[in-house]
Formats: C-alpha cells, sequence, structure tokens
C-alpha cells in the first residue's frame, strides 16, 4: 500500500479543486468495508485516548498537558496519511473517454 500524505499525491485526484478532493475522498470513505472501518477507529483511538490520559494528570504534572498537546498534533500527521491510502482505492481513476 502506497502512502498518500496529501489528497494532491492521490493520482485520481491530482489537478482537482480542494473542494472537489474531499468531495471524492468523503464517498470513497462512505466505501470503505468495515475490516477498514475499523482499523481507522482504533488507531484513531491509540492517538486520542493518550491525550485524554495526559490531561487527567494535570492535577499533579502540568507538563503533561504539554504533552497531551504534542500528541494532538500528531494526530494528522499519524491518521491522515493512512486514511488517504486505505481510501485512494475507492476513488475511480478518470477515464480516458471522460478527457477526450
Amino acid at each position: 500500500m502506497k502512502f498518500y500524505f496529501s489528497t494532491r499525491d492521490i493520482p485520481a485526484l491530482k489537478g482537482l479543486p480542494l473542494t472537489e478532493r474531499v468531495k471524492l475522498l468523503d464517498q470513497a470513505a462512505k466505501r470503505l468495508s468495515v475490516p477498514e472501518k475499523t482499523l481507522l477507529n482504533v488507531l484513531k483511538l491509540l492517538v486520542i485516548v493518550p491525550v485524554f490520559a495526559f490531561i487527567l494528570q494535570t492535577a499533579s504534572n502540568w507538563t503533561s498537558l504539554l504533552w497531551a498537546f504534542v500528541v494532538f498534533l500528531i494526530y494528522p500527521l499519524v491518521i491522515k496519511p493512512i486514511q488517504y491510502s486505505i481510501c485512494a482505492k475507492y476513488i475511480a481513476q478518470p477515464s480516458s473517454k471522460e478527457n477526450a
């Protein structure tokens, strides 16, 4: 599986405006299989749960709030490329008839 770090990197979405790319990616996300959706949701939980754990520790250690912020910033760097890569196979490639 090839990882895409931006929607612009997905071959079927090249040259499209951002709103169109987001719309097509949303449609592709709706076609994900149950195991793929489950995998994405579990990965999201693995990133989000530590944020809340760090927030709970702020009563005894205020620096845990900084760690929660760092983990929160990592979320899009980890989850989005995986989501784009899984959804890419459900985005229809433009056919040569449409380009002619």
